[in-house]
C-alpha cells in the first residue's frame, strides 16, 4: 500500500514538542513531588535504600522519558500523512501502532476544522471527517489552517455533490 501524497504541515513539530514538553514537565514534577515526600522517610512501605537515594525516581523518568518524548514528534511527522484523490480521503496517523484509514466522499457526513489554542498560536488547525460509521471516519492533525479550511470546503462540496447523485 503506497504512502498519501501529502504531509502535515512541518509546524506540526513543533506543536508536539510543544505538547511533549508540557508532558515532561508534569511527569517530572510528579516525580519531584513524590521523592521529596518520601525522602528520608522510614515508613514500613518505602525500601530503605529509595528512602535515601529518592533522586532516582526523577533520574529514570529523566532518563526513560527524555528521549521518548524528544524523538516522538519527528517520528509522527514523518508518519502523518493524508491524500484526497477521487472519492476517498486516504489518511494514515499513529506513533506506536499505525492506522491507515480510507473515507469514501460519497459517505461523509460532516466536515469539522478545529484549532486548540496551541493550534491557533501555530496557525495549525485539526480536520475531523465524520461518517454514520466510527470506523470510517478520520481525524487530520497538524495541517496549516489555510490548507484545513480548503480541504473542508473541497470535502462538503464533494459529498455534496454525490448526495444529489445518488437521488
Amino acid at each position: 500500500m503506497r504512502d498519501p501524497a501529502n504531509r502535515v504541515s512541518p509546524k506540526a513539530v513543533r506543536l508536539w514538542l510543544i505538547e511533549s514538553s508540557i508532558a515532561f514537565v508534569f511527569f517530572l514534577g510528579g516525580s519531584l513531588l513524590v521523592s521529596r515526600w518520601l525522602d528520608g522517610s522510614r515508613w514500613w512501605w518505602v525500601p530503605g535504600w529509595y528512602a535515601d537515594n529518592s533522586w532516582l525516581l526523577p533520574a529514570a523518568v529523566v532518563v526513560l522519558l527524555l528521549p521518548f518524548l524528544v524523538a516522538e514528534p519527528f517520528v509522527r511527522y514523518a508518519v502523518h500523512r493524508w491524500e484526497l484523490s477521487g472519492d476517498v480521503v486516504y489518511a494514515r496517523s499513529g506513533f506506536l501502532t499505525r492506522e491507515w484509514v480510507f473515507v469514501p466522499v460519497s459517505r461523509i457526513q460532516t466536515v469539522d476544522k478545529g484549532q486548540g489554542w496551541l493550534e491557533r498560536m501555530l496557525g495549525l488547525a485539526t480536520l475531523e471527517i465524520r461518517t454514520a460509521s466510527h470506523a470510517g471516519s478520520s481525524t487530520i492533525k497538524g495541517l496549516d489552517y489555510g490548507v484545513a479550511a480548503g480541504l473542508a470546503e473541497q470535502l462538503a462540496h464533494r459529498a455534496e455533490e454525490l448526495r444529489d447523485d445518488a437521488t
